[in-house]
């Protein structure tokens, strides 16, 4: 049996994260959620998933640092990240983080599972 996808995501709203894991978990893919980037490095090596969403306000270290951190990563480089957040320039920081893709909040089911396709090719 192939192993479920793995999505890692980042976000410091409790139900955001919580939303995401039911939705995610329903169509089939393994979750785990962070609501800090700090030791972001760690925390992704900890359970190299498939493809990370990243929210833009994290405390700390905020969301455009820590996708910073992992592309100049290695190993990791390779993951796509996904910057999500209801900022209306999630476009623009998404670019300046040098994310794979940008969701805007709030979005519906069919946009979150059409991304993860798309950058899962699944």
């Amino acid at each position: 049996m192939e192993k479920n996808k793995r999505v890692f995501l980042f976000d410091d709203n409790a139900e955001i994260l919580e939303l995401c894991t039911i939705i995610l978990e329903d169509a089939g893919y393994d979750i785990k959620t962070s609501s800090t980037s700090n030791n972001i490095i760690d925390q992704v090596l900890s359970y190299v998933p498939d493809i990370i969403f990243m929210d833009n306000w994290l405390p700390d270290v905020g969301g455009i640092d820590a996708t910073k951190e992992l592309k100049g990563h290695e190993t990791l480089k390779s993951i796509p990240v996904i910057y999500f957040s209801a900022n209306n320039d999630v476009k623009a920081l998404a670019a300046e983080a040098g994310a794979d893709g940008y969701l805007s909040k709030p979005f519906d089911i069919q946009e979150l599972e059409d991304i993860i396709s798309k950058h899962l090719a699944v």
